[in-house]
């Protein structure tokens, strides 16, 4: 009796994960079954391998076992992780960036202590998202407190644009219409020369679904609605990344996670910097208290950009996200330039600013 309930048990897995090979960023569908915590891609098979060789069942054993080999890659498991060596000394001139999404700012937190948080950062660079209070209906409403903001960091150049702030220290050389329409481009001139240009892409890509009943026909029909959004971002993300002549650091919350399809396009972006981390498994999001399950945010980095160091600071309960921290500094001009990543190039779409108030929840 055990070993047939093992068997179909294996059976149903090599089912279900054959599904999600073939189907995750295919079929708008298959968003919902890829929100599943990506360690389970390989807790499964292990627990079924360790129950088929219990019961002795081949059949049970080969099947989890290939499973096992097959969902590995996007478990977001880094085993090699905490072995890695630091990527070289940072240096006088590397910038400190951090990037955090706020949930909706000071919606539902005092704006006191938040922004006491934000200065004890002490970053030279701030790439916020979610500058925006929710709605609650799926869409959100644009806020106003950048006189707030000045105050707080007198030191910093302030831009602000589609929900999204970019502080900075360093001098700004531009700000770049992006064909994302959730993307914001500011350009920083560093020390050492006016050739000296770091790009920096402050991301948030449309969350998945809308927290309504799954017995109503809306759920689904948000649900394809934002899959076709997601696209449309990240196809245009892709674009403007492709298109930057400098060396750039990408950042953000992209609500993706390493099981989720759409981790392609993260891949055709830039160099992940998360093995810099040295955590086995990374993860920085988490859908209530004690429940940090998810890698949702992420820091790529272009050719002749260099990330030293990487770490996810506790956002201390002001956030459902931690704070991304990371030392960039700019290659030596005569150094070896690492692997090139392909980007796919794509038709650009319309670019012009957000409104105030639209779709989707979440920005």
């Amino acid at each position: 009796m055990i070993e047939e309930f093992v068997r179909w048990a294996a059976v149903a897995w090599a089912v279900f994960l054959g599904a999600h090979l073939v189907l995750n960023g295919r079929w708008w569908a298959w968003l919902l079954p890829s929100l599943l915590p990506p360690p389970l891609l390989v807790v499964v098979p292990c627990v079924l391998a360790g129950a088929a060789w219990a019961t002795g069942d081949p059949v049970a054993a080969v099947l989890s076992g290939a499973a096992l080999v097959l969902g590995a890659r996007q478990s977001g498991l880094h085993p090699s992780a905490p072995l890695r060596k630091p990527h070289g000394t940072p240096g006088d001139t590397a910038v400190r960036l951090v990037s955090w999404n706020t949930q909706h700012w000071c919606q539902t937190k005092e704006a006191d202590p938040f922004y006491a948080f934000l200065r004890e950062l002490d970053a030279d660079v701030y790439l916020l998202q979610e500058y925006h209070n929710d709605v609650f209906d799926g869409t959100y409403r644009l806020i106003d407190d950048e006189a707030r903001l000045r105050a707080e960091f007198p030191g910093h150049e302030v831009v602000i644009a589609r929900g999204l702030v970019t502080l900075s220290r360093l001098p700004v050389a531009a700000t770049v219409e992006t064909a994302a329409r959730r993307v914001l481009r500011v350009d920083l001139r560093l020390p050492g020369g006016p050739d000296r240009v770091l790009s920096t892409f402050n991301v948030h890509i449309p969350v998945q679904l809308r927290l309504i009943s799954p017995l109503r026909a809306e759920f689904y029909r948000n649900v394809r609605e934002r899959a076709g959004d997601r696209e449309r971002e990240y196809a245009g993300l892709r674009r403007d990344v492709a298109d930057c002549p400098n060396p750039a650091v990408i950042a953000g919350d992209f609500n993706t996670t390493p099981a989720v399809g759409d981790v392609r396009h993260i891949a055709a972006l830039g160099v992940d910097a998360v093995p810099l981390t040295g955590r086995f498994y990374p993860v920085s999001w988490q859908a209530r208290a004690g429940m940090r399950w998810w890698r949702l945010d992420w820091v790529l980095s272009t050719a002749g950009a260099r990330v030293h160091g990487y770490r996810f600071r506790d956002p201390r309960g002001l956030s459902d996200h931690c704070v991304q921290e990371v030392s960039v500094s700019l290659a030596d001009p005569d150094a070896p330039a690492p692997s090139p990543t392909r980007h796919d190039r794509e038709a650009p779409h319309d670019a012009l600013p957000l409104s105030g108030k639209h779709r989707p929840e979440g920005q």
